[in-house]
């Protein structure tokens, strides 16, 4: 972890790092018990707050315990955390969830960290799942859910982008190459590890993607849990779904693929998805030579057809689900995610090749991380 934040309070006592490995379990678990602590970075999100810890208490079992870091808000999400009975640690300015992740997970005293985002609502066996995953499996070293196909904000564009998350990582393998902190759990003694997040993200970027990727070359077993669904309260409008996929996940995660070298398996990254980028730039550069050259037409029509093909599995699903209205709807909306994807893409390739290492959102140049 590059550095500390600087609370505003007192700073939690710094936790042993355990740089052997060994597994730690200082938060109140019974012998022979793998002890959770709960880690919640939050900035101005009293609201959604209240709904995440009031989820996490019903757990069954119940957390060792509950880490809220408010990551400089100026509203009561500090109050709400209190209410809720968890150990709130305050930040002097807002630093990032990179950060305040970090700086929770150095207070937490849990053999296992599970990280959850504030607009993220668990259900009631969510802890028992995370326990009996690493339980049963010693050498997994972190795992990660998804969100559940019930979305609650009730506006198209939301449900389409709940939905699209759902199946896409309900269709990915459980062997992953990538870590989702919007709920996601790791043993900490590998967390400490690996250094924690990146903390040059200032904010909400793929610092969790980023982790996972580490965590993979350093040779730690990371799974998808695909029975740990979990409910997201973002609501999307047409501009933040701009702001956040354009500028805070694609073009960061292009620089990201390029210095690593490779692009890992993931939920967004199949190959359907990679065809369906180029097929979505060739409907649109044969429609624009079609202007002058009427036989380019065909082509558009093969690259539509390819487009339904390789897409066909995620309609079929908005249609079973919403019905057959909403999957018509969805439709232009998933190609212009390839078409951003692909833009994005190539932005990062000319950045990276001019030597732009640092990506939107970021303190400048990413810093090297070894597992």
């Amino acid at each position: 972890m590059p550095h500390e934040l600087n609370t505003g309070e007192s700073a939690p006592a710094r936790a042993p790092e355990a740089p052997d490995g060994s597994v730690e379990n200082r938060a109140g678990a019974a012998d022979g018990e793998l002890s959770i602590s709960v880690v919640i970075p939050v900035h101005n999100g009293e609201q959604d707050l209240r709904q995440c810890l009031a989820s996490v208490v019903r757990g069954v079992p119940p957390p060792a315990e509950i880490i809220v870091v408010d990551d400089g808000s100026t509203d009561g999400s500090a109050l709400v955390g209190e209410e809720f009975g968890a150990r709130v640690l305050r930040t002097a300015a807002r630093g990032g969830p990179a950060a305040a992740r970090n700086l929770g997970a150095q207070a937490a005293g849990g053999a296992v960290l599970l990280f959850v985002d504030a607009d993220v609502v668990l259900p009631e066996d969510a802890l028992a799942l995370v326990a009996e995953s690493f339980a049963e499996d010693p050498e997994l070293a972190a795992l990660f859910g998804s969100y559940d196909d019930d979305p609650p904000a009730v506006n198209f564009l939301s449900q389409f982008k709940h939905l699209s998350h759902h199946y896409f990582h309900q269709a990915s393998p459980e062997d992953a190459s990538t870590f989702f902190a919007a709920c996601g759990a790791v043993r900490r003694s590998v967390f400490l590890r690996a250094g924690g997040f990146d903390e040059s993200y200032r904010v909400p970027c793929v610092e969790d993607i980023e982790l996972g990727y580490r965590l993979k070359e350093a040779g730690q077993r990371v799974r998808l849990c695909k029975a740990l669904q979990v409910k997201h309260l973002k609501v999307w409008t047409p501009l933040s779904l701009l702001k956040v996929e354009l500028l805070q996940r694609a073009l960061p995660w292009t620089d990201l693929i390029l210095r690593h070298r490779r692009v890992a398996a993931g939920p967004n990254l199949r190959l359907p998805s990679r065809l369906s980028v180029l097929a979505v730039l060739l409907l649109l550069v044969s429609l624009v030579a079609a202007v002058w050259w009427r036989e380019a037409l065909v082509v558009s029509a093969l690259a539509a057809a390819a487009l339904l093909a390789l897409n066909a599995p995620l309609y079929l699903f908005l249609w079973r689900r919403r019905g057959a209205w909403f999957a018509l709807k969805a439709i232009p909306w998933n190609l212009f995610y390839y078409f951003y994807g692909g833009v994005a893409f190539g932005v990062g390739l000319v950045r990276h090749l001019i030597g732009r290492r640092g990506p939107p959102g970021s303190d400048g140049p990413q810093h090297e991380r070894t597992g």
